[in-house]
């Protein structure tokens, strides 16, 4: 297991509030005991939801955990290259765990909850943020 500590690492991505919760048995329930898998929040649903700078993606890694169950990660949606609320990563669909900034073309590694840039212009990690599970919802915050 690969594990840090994400309060440590500078981010040129500013730190915004994040506050969101998913139901793994409603409109995300394909998040649930799967891995590869996907979900992008680029609004918030609720008026307390908190969507951190650019929005949240979600993922589902390419590992269970000793109980069979998904280990997720939380990323802001943002490029750390680009550093705008409109310039944006997204899953890329035909590689496991990658995804690519809509504006500079950098390609970030999640598979392994690290979100490291693996080729483009980006030289910083994503920011990522801290999740919980609790019952049947995922709650992340920062």
């Amino acid at each position: 297991m690969i594990s840090g500590c994400i309060e440590n690492v500078t981010s040129p991505i500013p730190a915004m509030p994040v506050n969101f919760r998913i139901d793994l048995t409603g409109k995300y329930n394909y998040l649930k005991n799967s891995s590869n898998q996907f979900a992008v929040i680029e609004k918030a649903v609720l008026t307390d939801d908190r969507i951190g700078y650019a929005g949240l993606l979600v993922y589902s890694g390419i590992t269970l955990d000793d109980y069979g169950n998904s280990v997720y990660y939380v990323f802001d949606m943002a490029c750390t290259n680009e550093v705008s609320k409109n310039a944006k990563v997204y899953p890329v669909s035909d590689e496991i765990g990658k995804i690519k900034c809509s504006k500079c073309g950098s390609v970030f590694d999640v598979s392994l909850g690290l979100g490291h840039p693996v080729s483009g212009p980006a030289k910083d990690i994503l920011r990522k943020y801290k999740v919980r599970i609790t019952d049947n919802y995922l709650y992340i915050y920062r």
